[in-house]
């Protein structure tokens, strides 16, 4: 070898975001002038850099270049002992190279970022939000999480309430907010909330978020209640004062039917007409009700060419039979209908769907990209119908407008299955999105929003799931959605 070095000092020790400076002599020990490139390896070589990058030597003589080391205040600088090295080339003999091998030190330093998602949950009974907790620092992190507001207007449910986060990774930490009190009658309220990341030692990070707490029933509708009672009391007191009399004339009903139905008098059973005397008129027969008609009687059948004979036997009526008319038979394509037909003409990945439309009902059925749904007209989608082939499956859950999109659950159905998503009852709310997510290969959903429009297309990653629809913060309602696979 005709290369001696030597690194001044072999170890050294830096603070990420900081630099450190390392010395590296060598000597020409050949007897030859030669030049020397210099190119740092190692874990660390990205944060070195070598001043001069070459340096030519004459035989016997000595020289000098200095490594700069400066790693960043990232968790990419990993605390603790780290090796380095230098691979020095020869110009003149490239195969005699030189690799001398050092030692740097990296400090450790503790930082995190917490952000709540959504910052503003609203809800009548609960809301959930989620706490993501980023490990930004170069050594594992270890913390527990609490909850605080001023009044103690809430109760707090954390899952889990102490967390372990490496260098560079992040942990959601699923929150339950419910509000000590019901709002039975009047509009919403805003109650600020605190979630605390406490670490042993350190000042605790205090993460500030709000919980709109809506009322169970509408202001209005107490307000309509008042009055329509105060109406019914105010009629009952009026009704009461004014003291009706209530006649009736069931008795003269009752005796003028029992007249009208008194047989006709009998011819028969008639007294003999007596003389009228001259200053006297005949008193009138039956003052009060005529004879009602008699019936006609049904001719008598004919007996064997006797007209009128009275042995015969009187005619049967056959009943007459009414048979009530039946309905046809009505059959619903849903989106497995569709999609059943559709992959019989053509085999392959294709997905059918169809939206349930506030104040429409359900609308047919549509394939692979076609819209489902309505556009300007600020109707809502309250439920989608959606069936697939070739994809071995789909699973997913409606995200309803003012409500947590975590409230719902996730269902799933095979190939040529119906899957349903949100709800098509008429007190429930409509949908804000949906995730979904097939399990072979990938679904793709472009969604049209209120007030925003198309917001463009949403592709879920192979065999994971997305949500695709409105921001969960701006509670805007679903209108039409277009799907391909």
């Amino acid at each position: 070898m005709s290369l001696w070095t030597s690194l001044e000092p072999a170890s050294a020790t830096v603070d990420p975001g900081g630099s450190t400076t390392v010395r590296l002599r060598l000597r020409n020990t050949g007897d030859v002038v030669d030049e020397y490139r210099f190119e740092p390896v190692g874990s660390v070589s990205a944060w070195t850099t070598v001043e001069p990058q070459t340096i030519r030597l004459f035989p016997g003589t000595t020289g000098t270049v200095e490594l700069t080391f400066a790693p960043p205040r990232t968790p990419d600088a990993t605390a603790g002992p780290n090796p380095y090295a230098v691979r020095i080339t020869p110009t003149e003999h490239p195969e005699a190279t030189t690799v001398p091998e050092g030692n740097l030190t990296i400090t450790p330093f503790s930082e995190i970022r917490a952000e709540l998602v959504p910052p503003t949950v609203k809800g009548r009974f609960r809301g959930r939000p989620k706490l993501a907790i980023d490990n930004i620092g170069n050594t594992k992190l270890t913390a527990s999480i609490s909850g605080s507001d001023n009044g103690d207007n809430l109760s707090y449910d954390i899952h889990p309430g102490s967390v372990q986060v490496d260098p560079g990774r992040a942990v959601f930490v699923d929150t339950r907010l419910k509000p000590r009190q019901i709002i039975w009658f009047g509009s919403k309220e805003q109650r600020p909330y605190q979630l605390t990341v406490q670490r042993s030692g350190t000042t605790p990070v205090d993460i500030d978020g709000t919980f709109v707490q809506r009322g169970f029933l509408p202001g209005w509708l107490a307000t309509f209640l008042g009055i329509f009672l105060a109406l019914a009391i105010t009629f009952v007191m009026l009704w009461i004062s004014q003291n009706p009399r209530i006649d009736t004339r069931a008795k003269e009903f009752t005796e003028t039917g029992a007249v009208e139905l008194l047989p006709p008098p009998s011819p028969t059973a008639e007294a003999p007409a007596q003389p009228v005397a001259p200053s006297q008129e005949p008193a009138p027969q039956n003052p009060v009700v005529d004879a009602p008609p008699q019936a006609a009687e049904p001719p008598a059948p004919d007996s064997g060419g006797d007209g009128g004979g009275g042995n015969g036997d009187s005619p049967k009526t056959e009943p007459k039979v009414t048979q009530k008319p039946v309905a046809p038979k009505v059959t619903v394509v849903t989106a497995a209908t569709a999609v059943t037909q559709l992959a019989a003409r053509s085999a392959g990945r294709h997905i059918c769907y169809r939206a349930y439309v506030a104040d429409q009902g359900w609308q047919a059925p549509v394939c692979d990209g076609a819209e489902a749904g309505t556009v300007g007209k600020d109707l809502p989608i309250k439920a989608l119908n959606i069936a697939v082939s070739g994809t071995k499956g789909t699973r997913g859950s409606g995200a309803f407008q003012y409500r947590d999109w975590k409230g719902t659950k996730w269902t799933g159905a095979a190939d040529g299955i119906d899957l349903y998503l949100g709800s098509t009852k008429e007190s429930d709310e409509p949908l804000q999105g949906f995730t979904i997510q097939v399990i072979d290969g990938s679904v793709c959903g472009n969604p049209h929003v209120q007030d925003a429009g198309w917001l463009g297309v949403v592709c879920t990653d192979p065999g994971n799931w997305k949500y695709i629809g409105s921001n969960m913060d701006k509670d805007l309602q679903l209108e039409a959605v277009r799907f391909t696979v």
